[in-house]
């Protein structure tokens, strides 16, 4: 058998990687790569965090103490007259000439309302509302009494019914959340001509429905 020599190409491959090794055991690489190999890095144990606990209580619900020694009201069916009235009214009063209630005017007409409101006595809840520039002739929006809204009316939005004093009635919407009457307010506003300084008692008949009473400020013809 013949054995062949190697090429010189392949001895000078042997050569350098004999060469290679030996810079490698000079340089001590073996046994750090093995000793990188056996060790690796320790991960940190996480720290298992407590579920929190809420504690619930039950309270009381308290009523305002204003309301705490009146009872409920009792509400009655009312018989009205139902008119229909247009979504949209496209004719508006002219208010070019639109003169403004004085204070003495507006505090007269709102005195003449708080009376009124006592003189109806306490079976159903009331509140008394002095007319501004924007609930009449402006935005068209009425808010109402914050407290008044929580303690009586809906938590959502619902519709609102408005009964004047001849038993005329008018749809409008109650917004929970902004607590006041928009759409419909605007038709029950130009029907009775409301301007600034008229004050109106409402008095709540029904869950959903006010009875109005309109009280006009001196000079404020409907």
């Amino acid at each position: 058998m013949v054995v062949k020599k190697p090429s010189s190409y392949e001895k000078s491959r042997l050569e350098r990687l004999e060469e290679n090794k030996k810079r490698m055991e000079a340089l001590n690489l073996p046994r750090l790569s093995l000793a990188l190999q056996s060790t690796s890095p320790k991960s940190s144990p996480m720290k298992k965090s407590k579920p929190r606990i809420q504690e619930k209580k039950l309270v009381a619900v308290r009523r305002s103490s204003r309301l705490s020694n009146h009872p409920y009201p009792v509400y009655k069916e009312v018989t009205v007259q139902r008119v229909e009235i247009p979504r949209r009214i496209s004719k508006r009063r002219d208010l070019s000439n639109r003169v403004y209630a004085s204070d003495e005017s507006r505090a007269e007409a709102l005195a003449k309302a708080e009376k009124l409101q006592d003189e109806l006595g306490d079976e159903y809840p009331k509140l008394v509302k002095s007319m501004l520039p924007s609930h009449v002739s402006g935005g068209f929006w009425l808010g109402l009494p914050v407290q008044f809204c929580r303690s009586h009316l809906p938590k959502q939005d619902s519709a609102m019914t408005l009964i004047d004093e001849e038993g005329e009635v008018y749809e409008t919407i109650y917004l929970a959340r902004k607590t006041g009457l928009s759409g419909g307010w605007l038709g029950f506003a130009v029907a009775h001509d409301l301007a600034d300084g008229d004050a109106l008692v409402f008095q709540l008949v029904r869950p959903s429905a006010f009875k109005v009473y309109i009280t006009r400020a001196s000079g404020n013809t409907p």
